[in-house]
């Protein structure tokens, strides 16, 4: 069985982000970055999928700039066999990415495609839902466990009343949820092994995708500051700042 793993390149989840002076965006330059955090997971949960014997191979995919080749590198230092990057430098929507990943499953025939259910930096949430929908497959979505067993796939979601279990027909669509797993740490000799395995690149034109964006961003700003809060000498106090400051009540 052959899986793909999507990864997006992100800036670190330990940078405190910073909007542009011109407030067109966030600032990106010399920011370190790395890949998503709940990729890393799917990835992790692939590679598992692969040492209990219910993969063959996994394939790590990133759309992006040519610097996304770093995500990449370390999908396969933690055990992914090849990677394809879709080099795109301008911006791509969700609905683009997931139009690039459905001509990569067509042309790479995987089984199970294992991503996060989000990125850290838009908080989408809808790639893997989209995905999904274009191919018509069946979707497991925040997964916390996933047992493949022949043909199926059964998932464990993090929904608001607890857990659900779904049973899903392979092909399918799984997004990560934070957890499923604990990622391992690349040893140095997995990092060295990395360097030499392939990556194809390819453009979104190959694969037949118009990226252009349907939205525009006009303002990004930081959100506003919280004012400090005030001691009061009551419960009526409370109340009735609640009532007449607040209107909360």
């Amino acid at each position: 069985m052959k899986l793909l793993v999507p990864v997006k390149r992100v800036v670190d989840y330990n940078v405190k982000v910073r909007v542009k002076a011109d407030n067109t965006g966030v600032e990106t330059a010399n920011v370190k970055m790395s890949m998503n955090p709940f990729d890393e997971i799917a990835v992790e949960e692939a590679v598992r999928l692969k040492e209990k014997g219910a993969a063959t191979e996994i394939i790590a995919v990133s759309a992006g700039p040519q610097a996304a080749q770093e995500q990449i590198r370390t999908a396969l230092a933690m055990g992914a066999d090849r990677g394809i990057l879709v080099e795109h430098d301008g911006v791509l929507e969700p609905i683009a990415v997931a139009k690039i990943l459905k001509a990569l499953v067509e042309k790479e025939g995987p089984t199970l495609v294992v991503m996060g259910k989000q990125a850290i930096d838009d908080d989408m949430n809808a790639t893997g839902q989209m995905l999904a929908a274009l191919l018509g497959w069946p979707q497991g979505t925040f997964a916390s466990k996933v047992e493949i067993a022949g043909q199926e796939a059964t998932v464990t979601r993090e929904v608001d009343g607890g857990l659900e279990t779904v049973k899903l027909a392979l092909p399918a669509v799984v997004t990560a949820d934070l957890r499923l797993n604990e990622p391992r740490y690349a040893s140095l000799p997995n990092i060295m092994k990395a360097r030499k395995k392939p990556i194809e690149t390819v453009k979104p034109a190959d694969l037949g995708v118009d990226p252009t964006p349907r939205l525009s961003v006009l303002r990004v700003e930081e959100p506003a500051k919280r004012q400090a809060g005030a001691k009061v000498g009551s419960v009526q106090e409370l109340v009735e700042k609640l009532r007449n400051e607040a209107k909360v009540i």
